[in-house]
This record gives C-alpha cells, sequence and structure tokens, in this order.
C-alpha cells in the first residue's frame, strides 16, 4: 500500500539568515541577500557580486578539530540537517535509525577544498597535501557527515544533477518512504561554491550577471535580466510517513503529492526548445497528484535570472497548465532574494512553499522593474501577497538537461 508523506520539521542557513526563521522573515520583508563578494578579493574579476552566508562563526556549531575535518558545504549541510531533525522533534531513543534515511546533494562539492589543496600541490608539493583532501573534498560528504551526526543508518545517497539537485533529493525521498523503504528522510541540498575558481568559470561561460548594483543583478523575469547571481547555504526538509508523524503528535507543514523528474536530452546548458522538458516534469507532478492546473495556487519557479531560463520556465508553465491557468497562478523566483544556490537551490525553495502553504503568504519576485513580454505570467512583481495557497509547485532546472519538479499540498487529515 502506497503511504502518504509529510513534511514535520526544516533547517536552513542562507544568504537571508543561518535559521529557517530568520530565513522566512527575509523572504517575506522582501530583503535581498546579495552583496560584494567578501570571502576572497574580486580585483581582477568581473562579477563583484554574490550572496553569501553572513554573520556565521563555525564555532557555534563545530569544535576546532571538527570544524578543520569538513569542507564548508558539509558544514552548512550539518546546521541545516540539526535545525530539521530538532524541529521535527523527533527522538533518536524513541526511533528505529535504520529506517531513517538521508538523501543528499551538491551541485559541486568541496571546491574550496580542492583549490586550497591544489594550489599547496603546485606551490609547496605534493606531500604537502592534506591527508583529509579527499574525504573533504568528494561530493557525497554532505550526506555521509550528516548521517554521521545524526546517527542515520538507513539508505545514504548524495544525488547531483546540478541546478536541479535538491528538488531531485527531496523527490526521490519521498518516493522512498511512499513505497515504504523508509520511514523518515533528511534531503535537499548544500553549497559553498563562492570560491575563485568557481565564480571564474561559470562567469566565462557568461552564466553570472556582472552588475555591480546588488538590486538589478539577480532580476528573474525582468526584461534586463542578464545572469544569474551565486548563492551558497543549505536547505533540508524532513520527510515522514504519515501515520508515523501522526502517532507521535508532530507538527505538519505539508504533504508532497506529486513529483516529476525528466531529462531534456538537448544540450549541456541550454534548456530544450520551450521548455519542454521542464514542461514534462510538471506535468508527472501534477498527474500524481491528480489535479490540473486550475488547483495550484503558487509556482515557486527555478527563475534564474538568466535570458533562456526565464523564457523556457515561461513557456514550460504555459504548456503544462494551458495557456489559460498558467495567466491566474501566482508565479514567483524567490533567487532576488538569495541569488541561486545550485545544488542547495531545490531545498531552501521547498521551504518556501512549505512556509507559503502554513503561513497563507506568497512570495514576491523583488527587485523587477522592467516588464518583459514574453515572460507574462504573474510573477507577483516586487510585493507578497497573503493568500490561502492549498498547492503550491516548486520546480528545479539543471545543467545538462535536468527537470525536477514537486507539488506540495496544505495538509488534510
Amino acid at each position: 500500500m502506497e503511504r502518504r508523506v509529510v513534511i514535520t520539521g526544516l533547517g536552513a542557513i542562507t544568504p537571508l539568515g543561518n535559521n529557517v526563521i530568520d530565513f522566512w522573515n527575509g523572504i517575506k520583508e522582501g530583503r535581498c541577500g546579495i552583496d560584494e563578494i567578501k570571502s576572497f578579493d574580486t580585483t581582477n574579476f568581473k562579477v563583484k557580486l554574490a550572496a553569501e552566508v553572513k554573520n556565521y562563526n563555525e564555532e557555534d556549531y563545530f569544535d576546532k578539530k571538527e570544524a578543520k575535518r569538513l569542507d564548508e558545504f558539509s558544514k552548512y549541510a550539518i546546521i541545516a540537517a540539526r535545525e530539521a531533525w530538532n524541529d521535527s522533534g523527533l527522538d533518536k531513543e524513541k526511533e528505529n535509525m535504520e529506517r531513517v534515511g538521508v538523501i543528499l546533494g551538491s551541485g559541486i562539492g568541496g571546491i574550496q577544498t580542492i583549490e586550497e589543496e591544489q594550489n599547496k600541490c603546485f606551490q609547496k608539493g605534493p606531500d604537502r597535501v592534506s591527508p583529509m583532501y579527499i574525504p573533504m573534498a568528494i561530493s557525497n560528504m554532505a550526506t555521509g557527515n550528516v548521517a554521521i551526526d545524526i546517527g542515520a543508518k538507513g539508505e545514504s545517497i548524495a544525488m547531483i544533477s546540478a541546478c536541479a539537485t535538491g528538488t531531485h533529493c527531496i523527490g526521490e525521498s519521498y518516493r522512498m518512504i511512499k513505497h515504504g523503504y523508509q520511514d523518515i528522510v533528511l534531503a535537499g541540498g548544500t553549497e559553498a561554491s563562492v570560491t575563485p575558481l568557481s565564480i571564474a568559470g561559470f562567469s566565462n561561460i557568461k552564466a553570472l550577471s556582472k552588475s555591480e548594483d546588488k538590486t538589478r543583478a539577480s532580476i528573474p523575469f525582468d526584461k534586463e535580466r542578464n545572469g544569474f547571481v551565486m548563492g551558497e547555504g543549505a536547505g533540508i526538509v524532513l520527510l515522514e510517513d504519515l501515520e508515523h508523524a501522526k502517532a507521535r503528535g508532530a507538527k505538519i507543514y505539508a504533504e508532497i503529492v506529486g513529483y516529476g523528474a525528466t531529462s531534456d536530452a538537448y544540450h549541456i546548458t541550454s534548456p530544450a526548445p520551450n521548455g519542454e522538458g521542464g514542461a514534462r516534469a510538471m506535468k508527472l507532478a501534477m498527474q500524481e497528484a491528480g489535479i490540473t492546473g486550475k488547483d495550484i495556487t503558487y509556482i515557486n519557479a527555478h527563475g534564474t535570472s538568466t535570458h533562456l531560463n526565464d523564457l523556457c520556465e515561461t513557456q514550460a508553465i504555459k504548456t503544462a497548465l494551458g495557456e489559460d491557468e498558467a495567466k491566474k497562478v501566482m508565479v514567483s523566483s524567490t533567487k532576488g532574494h538569495t541569488g541561486h544556490l545550485l545544488g542547495a537551490a531545490g531545498g531552501i525553495e521547498a521551504i518556501v512553499c512549505s512556509k507559503a502553504i502554513e503561513e497563507g503568504f506568497v512570495p514576491a519576485t523583488i527587485n523587477y522593474k522592467v516588464p518583459d513580454e514574453e515572460c507574462d505570467l504573474d510573477i507577483v512583481p516586487n510585493e507578497g501577497r497573503k493568500v490561502e495557497v492549498k498547492y503550491a509547485m516548486s520546480n528545479s532546472l539543471g545543467f545538462g538537461g535536468h527537470n525536477s519538479t514537486i507539488l506540495l499540498k496544505k495538509y488534510e487529515d
């Protein structure tokens, strides 16, 4: 028998705040977490802005020995996972931890460690490379470190699908619980890619905005959009079998009712024409949930602020929902607030959808000024709206043609 799956815990560390409350308040207030890059000297770089985690002291979370053995992307994952676990009210002493899984991903992994150890290798010789280099840098280690920290002994998997990673992790976790393989799964994404090599690489494929005005750099659906802004952090949701959650009296933020995942099979960086792959992912999620476009209140768009993404996603939404319903649904991108967290984007955006359902608030697409006739949906410009949200959809699209969509519903017994 298929089981119902609910979200009972949320955890985040983001450019808007280092916990879910501060992050969500930043979203509601329309704050922008983008600023000049502080973590390295950008004198010779064309890109000057990013959305970095702020006011973060790792010693508040880790002892010095532990901190030295973890890349930043693993630290962010552990911080968010601890918050999600604590928020859920679960007690390790009362749970069968062999039925608790972890599915997390990162688009890039430990690139900070890779850069530092490469410099050591070439400047000081190969013997100076840290023996912790590999276990700090490889992309699965956020998952492994969270499982160790929490004590989760169920399925522990790292999924990597570029900017679709976080949503893929949540969707596959949903399936895992739905079909009875696990009772609880920590799912989402983490990223710490505001580094010299990462910024240079994304800049040189012309993916990043070179604007030095933080209010005009990440501007999804705006006609003057010219690239995304790199963000960092982690977003993790705790998914749970409904009957397990009810038995312990858990607070339920939302129910996951649909998931769609497709491949464009088209191009390494460009979305398929008319967003047809993304449209299929949305249709699959709606089909699993047994709903149509008219039932959806809100879509948290991938909305990266690149010309092709926002255009193709607009077309995809029209294809999936139908022209008439697409014009009625509220579609916003919160990447104006947070920048683009790559593999962690789907994690923090699932939290946005959960809170939108819980509080009846649809966030705005901030810093919007110049309408684009090709992106003619209701993008909730600049001001969020108080409105009951029954169904919320979250889209994530990644380099390589990866498309993922999850569909959340207001919980009803």
